[in-house]
């Protein structure tokens, strides 16, 4: 596929948060309409919970995998391992580039040691759901 990691940061520089930025950039590749996947991410932004959790890129990747993997199937849920799969490889591949996939330890807080910026975490996490998520699309 085209890489689309430019239109991550376009949308990052207008406001998106971190998981807004990589989620709705690649939505369409999972049949959802971008006003309702930014609407979805918002709260994933800043690492959840004021820098606290995840970083918001990395969750935002995660989300696509779940919506890349997820039958949808209310009565017997029967895809949580595949979605699993995916979201532990992201996990994994970001965490052993950038040493954490903890906002606050990627950007330093507390120790003054910053690990990756905001633009770079949400380059790594696109490029993780395009080479993970969407490597066969065109």
């Amino acid at each position: 596929m085209k890489t689309r990691v430019e239109e991550t940061i376009k949308k990052h520089d207008i406001g998106y948060n971190c998981a807004q930025a990589v989620a709705c950039t690649y939505c369409d590749l999972v049949g959802v309409d971008e006003a309702l996947m930014f609407r979805l991410t918002e709260a994933l932004g800043a690492g959840m919970g004021g820098m606290e959790g995840t970083c918001g890129a990395v969750s935002g990747a995660c989300v696509l995998a779940g919506m890349k993997e997820s039958t949808g199937n209310l009565e017997k849920p029967n895809s949580k391992a595949a979605s699993y799969k995916l979201s532990k490889e992201i996990l994994k591949q970001f965490k052993d580039q950038n040493g954490s996939v903890i906002c606050k330890e990627l950007k330093g807080v507390g120790t003054g040691n910053v690990l990756r910026s905001c633009e770079d975490c949400i380059k790594d996490a696109a490029l993780l759901a395009e080479s993970i998520l969407f490597s066969e699309e065109a």
